[in-house]
């Protein structure tokens, strides 16, 4: 069964061939079963793969499918292969299980889109990207994944690209990611510079060899690549701005394929990592002043998708917290459970945008629950799993982050510093998303509130002043709304992933007889690179109990203030925090003027001085022939005499040298 593991990727490269062939002609919703249809068998072949893969030893559970030799050149053999173990069958199983429920979802939300066939094209596309990543078995293949999701993000963020501000949240990412791309290509370089080879396993054996140095930069260069693709200070611009395409591909990225990348990769370098310590400190802080900082924006943003993007940003930084902690488990741990209550926010917020016609201003949403009854019960499964509320998977995988950090040998204390950030920032998570529940789903309705008036040049109307639903200002007509539960293609899967989120705990739950599932399947992976929790019960509970109650009291303040309205919640929601603290315009003001600046002074530096010199190499050439040019008159008498002079000249010069 091992042998089927190219079907994996295959399926979804079939279907988005079949439709690039045919989709136009399958129209909706052919197109859209039909790519569900790959997708989910997929899925299906992955899920036999690691049945077949837990029949083995655990020793045993690694296979290597080599297709052909790809790329033979010199000393560099790079293989189109898969490796099938533990990290990459667990990977490949959540990313095709919450992307089939993602395509069920798009057949009923892109419902009446003129491009219906295209956007499944790109979404088939997308999947089998992101299956090359983390079945390669090697370096480069994984590049190749890598490069593909990214240019699939492209397509798919700007996928409405009339509207301008998708157009350029696309432009955005592909940018963006381009540094990571230079991060990932570099660290390439010097791994197979150093070892001599690109392939995972001849890494795993050969890292032992790396000098501390070495090691130390191959590590700080692919938590730049990781940084890029998951969203990490400085770099995590783009993914805010990525909710401009259509729900169902920020559920995507946001939760199953893209954003999970550089974690992934992380981990699966986890035999160079751990040879640098200098690395690993550097990326648990980076991933919780990440966490930080994503959670702080999200408390005053208004768009329902916006919350939910800084909320991954936020989250995506517990993850390299665990992969700086030396938790690899809890990093994937923590990646599975968020691509089932990520997933299944996205999913609930588009099914909101799709009732309220295209709303997603949460200030003129509440009492949604009423009127749309499974999207407010599974959605509210979500917030209580990203709250950190027990027993939803959430609690149990933050909680085990939250506990590799507190055991951190970081050195003065890191560890515990980290760990007090994480809480905090698990305290505004249980702060935030209870503002977004209570202000969508509870409260009174405000679906035919009028809205601000659209800024003209004879009647500016500042979006960024507006506080509320609006009382004494200038007004647009505003369509009436009339909220109603999605159709099922839409809120089944909800239902699913809201049953993930409750109970994917499960996967390594501590407290019932040690049941560690995920953590025994993944230890043979991480053999000698894994830190190994020492801390006793009690510390663990007492750890749990903190966490726990950070969490109620961030939901009981959220409570305060926009379900009882005992707070004037606009004091909470500060421009500062509403513009993610400017980084955004320090970005832009730093490239139009400086950096635009460097940049005309490179390429005048590049016309004047490298050009310049090349085209004077050929100047001068140039005129040297035309010096040379009257010699050249193609009379062979005018040579003869040449010759003959010349002859001349060469025996006077002989016979003036043998006389002296």
């Amino acid at each position: 069964m091992l042998d089927l593991i190219w079907l994996v990727p295959a399926l979804p490269l079939a279907g988005f061939l079949i439709l690039v062939a045919a989709g136009a002609r399958l129209g909706e919703p052919r197109a859209g079963w039909v790519a569900t249809a790959f997708t989910s068998a997929s899925f299906v072949v992955t899920a036999l793969v690691w049945i077949s893969l837990l029949g083995r030893d655990a020793e045993n559970r690694v296979f290597e499918k080599v297709l052909f030799d790809w790329l033979p050149a010199g000393n560099l053999r790079v293989e189109a292969g898969f490796l099938v173990d533990p990290l990459a069958i667990t990977m490949a199983l959540f990313v095709t299980f919450v992307s089939s429920l993602i395509h069920l979802y798009s057949v009923g939300y892109m419902h009446g889109d003129p491009k219906f066939s295209k956007f499944f094209v790109y979404l088939n596309l997308f999947v089998f990207s992101m299956l090359m990543l983390v079945l390669g078995n090697n370096l480069v293949l994984t590049f190749l994944g890598w490069e593909g999701v990214g240019a699939c993000s492209y397509l798919l963020i700007s996928f409405w690209h009339t509207r301008e501000s998708a157009a350029r949240a696309g432009k955005k990412a592909f940018i963006t990611n381009r540094v990571g791309d230079w991060g990932f290509m570099l660290a390439t370089f010097l791994i197979f510079t150093t070892l001599g080879t690109v392939t995972y396993t001849d890494i795993g054996a050969l890292a032992p060899n790396l000098a501390g140095g070495t090691a130390t930069a191959v590590s700080l260069l692919l938590l730049v690549a990781a940084a890029g693709k998951s969203a990490q200070l400085p770099l995590y611009v783009w993914l805010p701005d990525a909710m401009e395409g259509p729900t169902p591909v920020s559920a995507l990225i946001h939760a199953a394929t893209m954003v999970t990348a550089g974690v992934y990769l992380l981990s699966r370098m986890s035999p160079v990592l751990v040879h640098s310590d200098v690395s690993l400190r550097i990326i648990a802080v980076v991933g919780t002043a990440t966490a930080l900082f994503a959670a702080l924006a999200a408390t005053a943003q208004h768009d329902i998708k916006k919350v939910l993007a800084y909320s991954t940003v936020s989250q995506l930084g517990y993850m390299f917290l665990a992969v700086g902690s030396g938790a690899y488990v809890a990093a994937l741990f923590h990646m599975i459970t968020h691509a089932f209550f990520k997933a299944l926010l996205f999913l609930g917020a588009g099914s909101v945008i799709h009732a309220m016609n295209d709303e997603q201003d949460m200030r003129y949403m509440g009492a949604l629950r009423k009127v749309m009854p499974i999207t407010g019960a599974t959605f509210i499964v979500g917030w209580l799993a990203i709250a950190g509320v027990p027993p939803f998977a959430g609690f149990w995988s933050k909680d085990d982050i939250l506990l590799a950090a507190w055991e951190m040998d970081g050195g003065g204390g890191l560890g515990k510093v980290l760990w007090a950030v994480g809480l905090f920032t698990a305290l505004l998570t249980a702060y935030y998303m209870s503002r977004q529940v209570f202000m969508v789903f509870y409260g009174e309705a405000h679906w035919n509130e009028a809205r601000p008036a659209p800024a003209t040049d004879n009647d500016e109307v500042d979006l960024a002043e507006f506080e509320g639903p609006p009382e004494t200002v200038t007004v647009e007509a505003h369509s009436e709304v009339h909220p109603h539960e999605s159709p099922w293609t839409m809120w089944v899967p909800l239902v699913v992933l809201a049953t993930g989120a409750a109970l994917g705990g499960l996967l390594n739950l501590p407290v019932i007889g040690d049941w560690l599932f995920l953590e025994r399947f993944l230890e043979p992976v991480f053999a000698g690179t894994m830190h190994h929790i020492t801390a006793g019960t009690g510390t663990k509970l007492l750890l749990a109990a903190i966490a726990t109650t950070g969490a109620l009291i961030g939901i009981w303040f959220a409570a305060q203030v926009w379900l009882w309205r005992r707070v004037d919640g606009r004091k909470l929601e500060p421009r500062l925090l509403e513009d993610a603290f400017e980084v955004d315009a320090a970005y832009a003001r730093f490239f139009g003027g400086p950096g635009r600046a460097t940049a005309q002074l490179a390429a005048d530096t590049d016309r004047v001085v490298v050009d310049g010199a090349v085209n004077g190499v050929a100047q001068g050439t140039r005129r040297l022939g035309f010096l040379l040019q009257p010699a050249q008159s193609g009379l062979v008498r005018q040579y003869a005499i040449g010759i003959a002079v010349g002859a001349l000249g060469l025996a006077t010069w002989l016979l003036i040298g043998a006389v002296a």
